[in-house]
């Protein structure tokens, strides 16, 4: 008889700590191409708004493509140094190229310079990211150990947005112009990049799931696509990015414009958005390990679209009530794409168990389409749609109050919408901690059947050698 394999232990803390700061590039990153560079890009380097958003969403669809097959490549893959960590080692100078085209352009560069440094971003992110989530999902396999595992990565995702936006208020207080405090964003980001990538791929141990050989079968990724739960987080995913990245966009107009803050202020109140979800990634982390990650999310998307609507009934430049409206919001966002990506993990394993084969990264390429596509209207629509209402962003334009009205609208209708949508997208979810259980434990028994895992317990370690079951003695 096999017996099953015990509960994986959570990986220690240090270890788990050594392996977040990946995120911490990822999350600064997040925050300066959907907030900063945009409107860098058109106020200080002169790039029309249209031709902005045409980039953007020109390459958020030409990408489409790459991240299922770098999913499927993932999943394949198996070196010496192990599935993910190779995968890491290959993203971060890619994405560092990008970041220094893009942050420290100069005025002149056209849609031809944008479009090509944006692929070549988008490429180094996804190959960065996708590798980070999938990996953190084989280092923490039991359903609240992910959420525990994901509240840590989400933090650390907050700590690098936070430092990247007490970089223009540092800038801001030297004397120094907005565009400096942009590039000044991309240098931090450049010099964080291999530290972050060296650290990880020093101090975490991958273990590659055992599996028989593997036929490609396309039935089996065309499953993917259909399977109901992977549809209602494709959807989730989009809604949710969506909703916040279509406020990103118009953030700094809309606080600037409407509200009548100050663009350092405004950048304080970012900060607070942003420094909120220090606090609350960990709070909606232990309170899916106790109501359950789907019930989590549909609260914290509700209490987030309640947040939303008080916006325009504060005072304007009031910066106690925009603290704790900004607060608010943070707090509630910080679940979202935690929510999200721990319950795909769980679901990869309800995969693996259907079709014997490990699916995860092309499971989380899958549904990076949805952030691709939802980024790419936040900006391809938003933007276009400003031109549309008379919006004027260059600096020190005057805009009439029909514009200034237009983007209020804007700013407010569609993400309240999105983000509830969001949240009803998993009503009625059925995997919760007591069928995944039991998925881990069939998993445990078939997987004793093949070899024990290699575990590659550091950069440049020799894997362990795997013995197969009736090869044993006794």
């Amino acid at each position: 008889m096999t017996q099953a394999a015990p509960a994986a232990r959570p990986l220690a803390m240090p270890t788990t700590l050594a392996f977040s700061t990946i995120a911490l590039p990822l999350g600064a990153l997040g925050i300066a191409a959907a907030v900063y560079l945009p409107p860098h890009l058109s106020a200080h380097l002169g790039v029309p708004l249209s031709i902005v958003g045409l980039a953007v969403a020109t390459v958020r669809m030409l990408d489409l493509g790459v991240d299922p097959v770098l999913g499927l490549a993932m999943d394949r893959t198996r070196t010496r140094l192990g599935r993910y960590r190779v995968w890491i080692l290959i993203g971060g100078p890619i994405l560092m190229a990008a970041v220094y085209a893009l942050f420290q352009a100069k005025a002149g560069i056209g849609a031809a310079y944008l479009i090509v440094w944006l692929l070549v971003f988008y490429l180094g992110n996804s190959i960065l990211s996708l590798g980070h989530s999938a990996w953190a999902a084989t280092l923490a396999t039991e359903y609240h150990q992910r959420s525990r595992m994901f509240g840590i990565l989400a933090a650390a995702g907050v700590v690098g947005a936070v430092i990247l936006l007490l970089i223009p208020i540092a800038t801001a207080h030297m004397g120094m112009q907005a565009a400096e405090g942009v590039r000044a964003q991309g240098w931090f980001i450049l010099a964080i990049i291999p530290l972050v990538v060296g650290l990880a791929c020093l101090a975490t141990p991958e273990q590659v799931t055992p599996a028989p050989p593997e036929h490609f079968a396309l039935r089996d990724y065309l499953s993917l696509i259909t399977k109901p739960d992977l549809l209602r987080l494709f959807l989730a995913q989009m809604a949710l990015t969506l909703g916040p990245g279509w406020m990103s966009a118009l953030y700094m107009f809309f606080f600037t414009d409407s509200r009548g803050y100050s663009p350092e202020q405004a950048s304080i109140l970012l900060l607070v958005y942003v420094m909120a979800g220090i606090v609350g990634a960990p709070f909606t982390a232990r309170m899916a390990m106790r109501f359950s990650k789907h019930r989590t999310l549909m609260v914290t998307t509700t209490a987030y679209s309640l947040g939303l609507c008080t916006v325009m009934i504060l005072p304007k430049a009031s910066m106690g009530w925009g603290m704790v409206m900004m607060f608010w919001e943070g707090f509630m966002a910080a679940g979202f794409d935690l929510m999200i990506r721990a319950m795909l993990a769980d679901v990869a394993d309800e995969v693996r168990l259907e079709q014997g084969q490990e699916r995860l990264s092309l499971i989380y390429a899958l549904n990076a389409l949805a952030y691709k596509i939802a980024a790419a209207f936040a900006i391809g629509l938003t933007f276009p749609l400003l031109d549309a209402i008379g919006y004027v962003a260059k600096d020190g334009a005057v805009n009439t109050l029909q514009a200034i009205h237009g983007l209020e609208l804007a700013y407010i209708v569609g993400p309240i919408v999105f983000v509830m949508l969001g949240g009803a997208c998993v009503l009625g979810w059925k995997l919760d901690a007591a069928k995944h259980a039991d998925i881990r434990r069939q998993l445990a028994e078939r997987d004793a059947h093949y070899a024990e895992a290699p575990v590659i317990e550091s950069f440049g370690a020799e894997p362990a050698i795997a013995v197969p079951p009736e090869g044993r003695s006794g």
